[in-house]
């Protein structure tokens, strides 16, 4: 008797060319999007080509095939990190009615108990930019895009009466500079800065500065 065994066809290896393998576009992201959690939670120094591999379940081979260095892993990461967060301030400011309101929602957005972590992660994305191009190019293209949605809100208002400002990119400079400088209080708290202080701050200088 024929054991179900010897019944069975052998198998035949499949070609490498028939293997269903991920676009290149599609596995850059997958390491991407795992890098991003590692990044908050341990800061970029701290994080390696192995413990993106790891996280990402892919071999350390696999990251340097698709990413020249660890540097650009994480500055990808970083930056879709970045995009996403501007991108929900932008769709929310971009829904106001008005100029003003616009900015009133940015301010809120900016500090909430949940954006400590965003503000962590750009501070160190900061940081890193002193040690490689690679962020510090990223952070330049950031920078003038967060610029550009602030002066454009500005020159709304402006446009609807409710502004006043004869340099909106000027106003836009030091609107960023000091949000962040808020924010690394906030982080520091020293001394202690609440998120209704913070926000409160960046009220008072609008006011001051465009309806004053």
């Amino acid at each position: 008797m024929t054991s179900r065994s010897e019944r069975r066809p052998p198998r035949r290896a499949v070609a490498a060319s028939a293997r269903t393998r991920q676009p290149t576009e599609v596995r850059r992201r997958l390491i991407v999007e795992a890098a991003v959690p590692l990044i908050a939670e341990r800061g970029t120094k701290a994080v390696g080509v192995r413990e993106v591999a790891a996280a990402a379940g892919v071999s350390v081979g696999t990251v340097t095939y698709h990413f020249e260095s660890v540097q650009e892993v994480l500055s990808e990461a970083m930056v879709l990190h970045i995009e996403r967060y501007y991108a929900a301030l932008s769709d929310a400011a971009g829904q106001a009615t008005s100029g003003a309101e616009g900015l009133r929602l940015l301010i809120d957005a900016l500090f909430t108990e949940d954006t400590d972590r965003h503000w962590r992660m750009w501070f160190d994305y900061w940081n890193a930019g002193e040690r490689d191009q690679t962020f510090a190019r990223g952070q330049a293209e950031r920078y003038e895009n967060w610029h550009g949605e602030i002066r454009a809100l500005v020159e709304r208002g402006r446009t609807e009466g409710e502004f006043h400002c004869d340099d909106p990119a000027d106003f836009a400079l030091r609107f960023s500079a000091l949000s962040d400088g808020l924010a690394l209080r906030r982080l520091r708290q020293v001394p202690a800065l609440s998120v209704t202080d913070a926000r409160r701050h960046l009220r008072r200088f609008v006011d001051a500065e465009l309806r004053g």
